[in-house]
């Protein structure tokens, strides 16, 4: 199973550098043909809609697997082990029925009642675009389904423990962390001042002296 999705991994990550730089080359030719040509190919603005579409659903599936999709775990790791992984467990079963009812079979059926909806400038049809949605559907829920095995088995944490530190170098980088901490440094220690800082207003101390 860890081989096939492996295997799945590299194949969409061909598809989305593949299909991201065919839609570069797209748009680029959009731009030459209206701004230098002065005759626009009206094939371009539709391609590059669907390559964009496609591509953002092959990214999206990848980041499933990677495991890099917006999550609110906050409550989750403060559950113990087996309250994690009961949790770890429910959360990949949602996301199975949601691939599998909204993707695929949602999918399924919008490609069957578009099928026959020829595009204007490219010799395709709606339903053939839609295409992209099933098969997306799919292998987010392979994914979910390999990540269901692995918590169940207790060889993966369904919510990783992550150190502040980490979370900031994931946020601003590791030089940004050093100067995020400097500048904390610097605001609590207000003693500890550049040679040309302004010094603290002391006229109240002044005045209270005088």
């Amino acid at each position: 199973m860890i081989a096939a999705r492996h295997a799945v991994d590299r194949l969409l990550s061909w598809a989305c550098v593949a299909l991201f730089s065919l839609l570069v080359i797209v748009v680029v030719w959009q731009v030459v043909t209206r701004q230098v040509l002065d005759s626009p190919a009206a094939w371009t603005d539709e391609v590059s809609r669907y390559l964009f579409v496609w591509v953002g659903f092959f990214a999206t599936a990848l980041v499933f697997s990677e495991r890099g999709h917006l999550a609110v775990d906050v409550l989750g790791r403060l559950l113990p082990t087996a309250g994690r992984r009961a949790l770890g467990v429910l959360i990949q079963l949602a996301i199975i029925a949601f691939a599998l009812l909204l993707l695929v079979y949602g999918g399924l059926r919008a490609l069957a009642g578009a099928w026959d909806q020829h595009l204007q400038s490219i010799p395709f049809t709606l339903g053939q675009m839609y295409v992209v949605m099933p098969i997306t559907g799919a292998i987010i829920a392979f994914y979910a389904f390999t990540e269901l095995v692995e918590i169940a088995r207790g060889s993966v944490d369904p919510f990783p423990p992550e150190s502040d530190a980490e979370a900031e170098k994931h946020l601003v980088g590791a030089e940004g962390i050093a100067t995020v901490l400097d500048d904390r440094r610097v605001d609590s220690e207000p003693g500890d001042r550049e040679p040309g800082d302004s010094e603290p207003d002391n006229g109240a101390q002044r005045e209270n002296r005088s």
